[in-house]
């Protein structure tokens, strides 16, 4: 299985040292996902930037780091609102095991968070190569389909 690129967001003024902690992850042969990029500082109210827009949706997958201050960050609220409107697939990450993280303003009540561990990370991917592989299957007999 080729490594699965994801888009990280997080809050950049809380936890950098997260995503630090995921990039050093996915520097592991074994770890079945490279970061194509994370949150960025944006100039003034530009919170959902061309660049980030487009990072996210060339990303397999957008994993978002919650902490406790996530409800808080208009940056990863605003990214999560560019997954959905890309049909980029996520998933919240709870990054801090020993308090209570908070989801961003705009998660549904019913996503829960995951925890951060290895085999959470490979059944997540693992997901969205299925789903790709699928999705590659039908558009096959869609095209086959059309030639008849």
């Amino acid at each position: 299985m080729s490594k699965i690129h994801v888009f990280v967001s997080f809050d950049i003024e809380h936890d950098g040292e997260l995503y630090e902690l995921l990039l050093e992850q996915s520097r592991s042969p074994s770890s079945g996902f490279a970061v194509l990029g994370g949150s960025e500082r944006s100039a003034g109210t530009d919170v959902g930037s061309a660049s980030v827009r487009r990072r996210i949706r060339e990303a397999d997958q957008v994993i978002v780091i919650c902490g406790k201050h996530t409800e808080a960050s208009t940056r990863v609220s605003a990214e999560l609102l560019i997954a959905r409107e890309e049909r980029t697939p996520y998933f919240l990450l709870w990054g801090r095991r020993e308090i209570m993280c908070t989801k961003p303003i705009g998660a549904k009540a019913s996503e829960g968070m995951y925890g951060w561990t290895r085999q959470v990370l490979q059944n997540q991917f693992t997901l969205v190569s299925r789903k790709a592989d699928a999705d590659a299957a039908a558009e096959s007999v869609r095209h086959a389909t059309r030639k008849r």
